[in-house]
């Protein structure tokens, strides 16, 4: 489980194909700092596990079912990486629950800069629409953020500029994925009310 707080930007650092799977390693040195084999962490909001530990960069292996379903698939080397670790006992939670599943992919759509701030639009799988509100809580590359307007395939956000700063969100451009997850608990409730209908 994750807050969606971005702690680090990390970089890609190597890609090796494997028959059904690609493995990666990234380096993040404010991460690393106590990550240990066999750790959960939030890589652009996909949950990986760290299975090497090298200086200040870890490996994951990525299988064909997540590059399908996750912008991982266009991941190539040098690329900025939001990251994260698992939320422990002891963390501010300051973000939402996010569980690294990605629900879909959408797309960077626009940039409007201002001297503050930038207004941002994302186009969000048709699908995922209804599990999404305005004022509500949406993850994108693993970054918890408000929802500020609301279309009918789309959002449009507020970006501070330590958002810019510190996530994938500031090199951005139209065109390019992004991993999409919903309020978890927004999908919990639909589901108990198909049951209640259904019982």
């Amino acid at each position: 489980m994750f807050t969606g707080i971005i702690e680090e930007l990390g970089t890609v650092e190597a890609i090796e194909n494997q028959p059904d799977a690609i493995r990666l390693t990234i380096r993040g040195p404010l991460v690393m700092s106590d990550l240990k084999r066999g750790d959960s962490i939030a890589c652009s909001g996909t949950c990986l596990t760290a299975i090497e530990i090298e200086g200040d960069t870890f490996t994951a292996d990525v299988m064909n079912e997540t590059l399908r379903l996750t912008s991982l698939s266009q991941i190539k080397v040098g690329d900025p990486m939001n990251l994260e670790r698992a939320m422990t006992m002891q963390t501010r939670f300051g973000g939402h629950h996010v569980q690294g599943h990605v629900d879909g992919v959408g797309k960077f759509l626009s940039r409007e800069k201002s001297d503050n701030w930038d207004w941002v639009r994302v186009s969000v799988p048709k699908e995922l629409m209804r599990y999404t509100v305005l004022k509500g809580s949406i993850t994108l590359d693993g970054i918890s953020l408000t929802v500020n307007e609301l279309g009918d395939d789309f959002v449009g956000l507020s970006l501070i500029p330590e958002t810019l700063k510190l996530t994938t969100l500031g090199y951005k451009s139209p065109g390019d994925l992004i991993n999409v997850e919903v309020d978890v608990m927004a999908k919990h409730i639909e589901r108990l009310l198909q049951t209640r209908e259904e019982n």
